[in-house]
């Protein structure tokens, strides 16, 4: 017996923008978009009429914003997972999304890349940014450790800060090693370090620690 479908709910004011995530979305086999809805207020009529595991919310739109929606979704529906589809790559965004209860912030111009990867890291309780949002985040909490908000444990030195940003960048050992003129190993001792002081195993875990420490603020 195959795994039932994930059922979304999809929220957009534009109704061509609809259209089309939907045809990302119904053309994979463990997806169906089984409601729509035109703006916030109506994604929360829409989320109490029908069923749905997951909620794929636009920022911008009347009534309620998808920033609103989602605390009130978040509230109404805690077993719903949120992801937020925006055209906006903005921190500021990022972290309300991120405040309001969203597991995931897609881009629109790379949605047909990344969004169906998105829904199905939602459902399996994992986080999904694009790499600038990775980013945003430890720069965020950089700056944190700097003011002295981080507790003293997690204090990284400015050789590993720069690691820890390259890493995030996506970066591999080799090219760090190459824009920092160290070798490959100092890198990896770098790394394990790094992954030690936070008390987390990979670069995905480190995005998950930011989130879940509200190392993010609006």
């Amino acid at each position: 017996m195959s795994d039932p479908k994930i059922r979304i709910l999809l929220a957009d004011d534009h109704a061509l923008v609809r259209r089309g995530v939907r045809l990302i979305l119904d053309r994979e086999p463990d997806l169906e978009v089984v409601a729509e809805a035109g703006d916030g207020a109506e994604a929360i009529d829409m989320a109490r009429a029908h069923t749905a595991d997951l909620a794929v919310l636009d920022i911008a739109m009347p009534r309620l914003t998808g920033l609103q929606a989602a605390r009130e979704l978040a509230a109404l529906k805690p077993g719903l997972r949120i992801l937020m589809l925006t055209m906006h790559d903005n921190e500021q965004y990022l972290f309300q999304a991120l405040k309001s209860g969203a597991c995931g912030y897609v881009l629109k111009s790379v949605a047909d890349r990344d969004l169906v990867a998105a829904c199905r890291a939602a459902m399996r309780d994992e986080p999904f940014l694009y790499p600038g949002a990775v980013t945003a985040l430890i720069r965020n909490y950089l700056d944190r450790v700097r003011h002295g908000e981080e507790n003293a444990d997690h204090v990284l030195t400015p050789r590993e800060e720069e690691v820890l940003k390259l890493v995030a960048e996506g970066h591999s050992s080799k090219e760090i090693a190459e824009i920092l003129f160290i070798s490959v190993k100092t890198v990896q001792r770098h790394r394990a370090n790094l992954l030690q002081k936070l008390g987390l195993r990979d670069r995905l875990e480190l995005t998950r620690y930011a989130i879940r420490a509200g190392l993010i603020e609006p």
